[in-house]
């Protein structure tokens, strides 16, 4: 029970404090300097230098349709993690904006301005959206409608995330030239690789394989089941310097969910030994279906085919 609540805890501090980070760059970089980057905040910056409103507001208004379909797709504990993320993250950067007047914290005479921006606005961002994710949540807005794409089409989540973004740039270019949608792309760029050294999510590349060598398998086995709500694999081994059996425990997890898991095999057997690489694609429960696959490329395939039918 205690570990629990510890886990409870930490899980909010770092919703609290991503949030907090995300927000912080939003309002005092990513706003002021009128870079369009993606998402949801992309959008409210656009609106907020067309309008006046408030980018945290707008932020909240966008994300609100978006959550609403998010909860009914994925569920209700899907839907309270996306809510809490969307809510702290837009009272934050209306927080941060209305302290500077989102005026930023630098004078934007010259391009190097904005490129600061560009870049530790992009670097902040990724940070905070990382260490929310670390903790299975999100901050709503396109990556609720990345992850919805993702689920029903064959794009994977990282594909999906990449032709939002790159509709709101292109938005973005449209309304403050092409210059700031060039730097639009190095936040963009530079926020996904923070992500990326956060969450150890690769873009692409959007589930984690685990194999795992414990004698306590069937343990980290139920807590698999219990609390990642995946299932997993045994592998019959043999060790090399033994030569006693021990099975291996192959689970397939999502990104965000991998640290839950390495806490799992630590507390279960501290002496445990598991190694983790990239899973391109995962298809079946829990995942993307394979009969969606498969239908499609069936689909492509008819398309293709040459008619050859013949008339008289």
């Amino acid at each position: 029970m205690n570990r629990s609540y510890a886990r409870l805890a930490r899980d909010i501090a770092y919703l609290v404090v991503g949030t907090a980070v995300a927000g912080f760059a939003i309002a005092v970089f990513i706003t002021p300097a009128k870079i369009a980057s993606g998402g949801v905040n992309g959008i409210a910056t656009i609106i907020y230098h067309r309008t006046g409103w408030d980018t945290g507001a707008t932020m909240l208004v966008i994300s609100v349709p978006l959550f609403l379909f998010g909860m009914k797709v994925f569920g209700k504990t899907y839907g309270a993690r996306s809510l809490a993320g969307t809510l702290l993250i837009s009272a934050f950067v209306s927080l941060f904006g209305q302290l500077t007047h989102y005026q930023g914290i630098l004078p934007y005479i010259d391009r190097m301005d904005t490129l600061l921006s560009a870049i530790f606005g992009g670097v902040l961002l990724g940070s905070g959206i990382g260490i929310v994710m670390r903790t299975g949540a999100n901050t709503g807005g396109t990556d609720i409608l990345a992850q919805i794409i993702s689920r029903y089409t064959p794009l994977p989540l990282g594909t999906a995330l990449f032709v939002a973004d790159g509709a709101v740039i292109v938005v973005g270019a449209l309304n403050f030239g092409i210059e700031r949608a060039l730097f639009a792309v190095i936040t963009l760029y530079l926020s996904g690789q923070m992500v990326n050294y956060v969450v150890m999510n690769l873009g692409t590349k959007y589930a984690k394989t685990a194999y795992i060598v414990s004698d306590h398998h069937e343990a980290i086995g139920k807590r698999i089941i219990s609390e990642l709500h995946h299932g997993g694999t045994l592998i019959n081994g043999v060790g090399i310097f033994t030569n006693h059996e021990r099975p291996i425990l192959l689970a397939v997890v999502h990104n965000q969910q991998i640290n839950h898991l390495t806490e799992i095999v630590h507390e279960e057997d501290p002496k445990a030994f598991m190694f983790v690489h990239e899973t391109y694609q995962a298809l079946g429960e829990g995942f993307v279906p394979m009969g969606r696959i498969v239908s499609s490329k069936k689909e492509g395939n008819q398309k293709n085919r040459p008619n050859n039918t013949q008339t008289d």
